[in-house]
């Protein structure tokens, strides 16, 4: 961002210079006013607001920023913006603006300065939504349409599995084995297409800031729910009360990831351990599962933890634990591995004390 005026005009003359460094080389777009009359005119804009807008700095400067960039049908909304801002409140809201390519949506944030006169400045930042939006909204509609058929393939792969069993007996040996086989395969694709709607739900969330949630009854009634459903032996370690950083999602984490420790191991009577550790930072936790069946492949763990680096190659067969990771995320914190007691698995979700 840059201005005709000197270091030293009052505005913190190293400090300021330092500051419209910063602001002039961030992508978004960011535009220096002065409210007159009711509404903002432009002192300065950065290089990102030229590039998107399409104006250059010397004839924006002193114009009257919403002739410039502002619709004319919402003029109205953009007046309330202004009011606010000249009584000293921040903004934040989602608005479309003119650029130089069209008409694009933007994320608002208005945030008014301190001035030594009775003068109101402030900075408007304006990050492009556009093409993620466009991508959520491609990504909406194709997976609606696979969930829906895929759904509706897989229900009848499962019932002509169904039927082809009933007319094969134990002794119909390779057509049998044959027959199960499909059915079990289109079970797992049922359950995919299931963590996969979870999976959008959670994208689509948000965790309010002040978010908590008292971790020892979730863990105490899936302990007590596992004991009852299932043949598994659930153990269970925490204290009588702990609040973490979460909503009542995590309920449905947990269940997922116990539900993972007792389908996946082959053991007549699986072993899970469900409780709380300290984690190695002061202010965190460790909600773990832990099993005793066969271990998480390397592969598996790999394509978690490596989530962001696009030249992973490895991917993992179930959705699961992409659930419990982006969870985790969403509370602001981690999916990690170990290894129990018992030589099996430990899932780890650390997240912070409230």
């Amino acid at each position: 961002m840059t201005s005709d005026a000197p270091s030293d005009d009052g505005h913190g003359g190293v400090e300021a210079d330092r500051w419209r460094h910063l602001v002039e080389h961030v992508q978004d777009a960011v535009v220096e006013f002065t409210i007159v009359d009711g509404e903002p005119r432009v002192r300065s804009v950065n290089r990102a607001f030229v590039e998107v807008f399409g104006y250059d700095r010397e004839s924006i400067r002193g114009e009257p920023l919403n002739d410039h960039i502002v619709p004319e049908w919402l003029a109205e909304e953009a007046r309330e913006l202004d009011a606010r801002t000249a009584a000293g409140e921040v903004n934040r809201r989602r608005v479309k603006r003119e650029t130089a390519e069209g008409l694009r949506e933007f994320r608002y944030r208005g945030v008014p300065s301190d001035t030594a006169s009775d003068r109101v400045d402030g900075f408007a930042v304006y990050t492009d939504l556009t093409e993620r939006n466009s991508y959520e909204r491609q990504f909406d509609v194709l997976n609606r349409l696979l969930r829906h058929n895929l759904r509706n393939r897989t229900n009848v792969i499962l019932g002509e599995a169904e039927r082809l069993l009933a007319t094969l007996d134990e002794e119909a040996g390779p057509a049998r084995d044959a027959a199960e086989d499909i059915r079990a395969a289109a079970g797992e694709l049922r359950t995919l297409t299931r963590e996969s709607a979870r999976i959008r739900n959670e994208l689509r969330s948000t965790v309010p800031d002040d978010a908590t949630v008292d971790v020892v009854p979730i863990l105490r009634s899936l302990a007590e729910e596992y004991r009852r459903a299932t043949a598994a032996t659930v153990e269970l370690d925490c204290p009588d009360s702990l609040s973490v950083r979460a909503t009542e999602r995590l309920r449905s984490t947990l269940d997922g990831l116990v539900d993972n420790a007792v389908r996946h191991n082959p053991a007549e009577t699986p072993r899970v351990g469900l409780g709380v550790t300290a984690a190695d930072a002061p202010g965190w936790v460790e909600l773990y599962v832990d099993d005793d069946g066969p271990r998480i492949p390397e592969t598996e763990r790999t394509a978690i933890e490596s989530a962001g680096d696009r030249s992973q190659v490895e991917h993992p067969t179930g959705l699961g634990l992409w659930l419990a990771t982006l969870s985790a995320e969403s509370f602001g914190g981690e999916l990690a591995f170990g290894t129990s007691e018992w030589n099996g698995n430990r899932v780890m979700l650390r997240l912070r004390v409230e």
